[in-house]
């Protein structure tokens, strides 16, 4: 039997914010009935783009109301700016920590917060992009390897208590270790604060940063971005397409590539456009 927190028993007891909104400004939608979660989020901002009403929809277990409860209450009254930086971590330690079996929970209502920000932005939610390794859940490569990056994952079983691939058959067990392997000593947060990356290392990152979270972003918008060069912690870079046209381009560069970048490889990194 798992241990709950007092606080994670108030929220699926006397869950907050049950329901939908009417004419809501964002709608997400994360996982699916025949996986045994699924949550709806519905999001009502006024003209400064502050939430101020948030509802959701849940089927799942105690952890599952509970979470989209707590993640309600954290949203309400912040910016949509303030909103993105909500990680499942903050939303685990809102409730005062959820057992580890249990961690997807919190994974789907981050996914869920992301979705509606993306549909009141009239973007399409995200594409399952990647290669399918646990087909009795359906989770991909790329939705393994950012749980293993963002929360320090370090084996199997944990991988299983945040995206739930690997609690099937057991089949794609091998493929998981590889991308656990893969992360554990460069692609870490804790690791990368901890030990001092040398240039190759920083390159890498960099490149596989940009490969795997920048440009599919930018790409959506029609943009695109060219690593040119790396001196030291200066990143040179050249935007083209939509990106190179843009007024807003050193916004873009500074507020989502730069510090995605130093949220990923070093915060000590600058980048600059060429």
């Amino acid at each position: 039997m798992w241990e709950y927190t007092d606080k994670v028993k108030d929220h699926f007891l006397n869950p907050r914010n049950v329901g939908e909104i009417v004419n809501a400004d964002g709608v997400g939608e994360v996982g699916s009935l025949a996986c045994g979660d699924a949550l709806t989020l519905y999001l009502k901002v006024d003209k400064n783009k502050k939430i101020e009403d948030a509802k959701f929809k849940t089927f799942g277990c105690a952890s599952a109301i509970a979470s989209s409860s707590a993640l309600t209450e954290m949203i309400k009254g912040k910016t949509l700016e303030e909103a993105k930086k909500i990680t499942n971590e903050d939303i685990a330690e809102y409730l005062g920590g959820l057992p580890k079996e249990k961690m997807h929970c919190s994974v789907m209502g981050r996914d869920a917060l992301e979705a509606a920000i993306l549909n009141m932005d009239g973007k399409p939610a995200k594409k399952v992009e990647g290669e399918i390794v646990c087909e009795c859940f359906g989770v991909t490569d790329l939705e393994i390897e950012r749980a293993v990056r963002e929360n320090s994952l370090k084996t199997i079983e944990d991988v299983t208590h945040y995206v739930k691939a690997g609690g099937g058959c057991g089949k794609c067990h091998e493929n998981i270790q590889k991308i656990i392997d893969k992360f554990s000593i460069t692609e870490t947060p804790a690791l990368q604060k901890a030990l001092k990356l040398t240039n190759i290392q920083k390159i890498k990152l960099i490149e596989e940063t940009l490969k795997r979270e920048i440009k599919p972003a930018l790409e959506k918008d029609g943009g695109g971005i060219e690593l040119i060069d790396v001196d030291g912690n200066i990143v040179s870079v050249k935007l083209y397409g939509a990106c190179a046209t843009c007024s807003a381009s050193q916004v873009t560069l500074k507020h989502y590539v730069e510090s995605k970048l130093k949220e990923l490889v070093t915060p000590e990194l600058i980048v600059e456009e060429v």
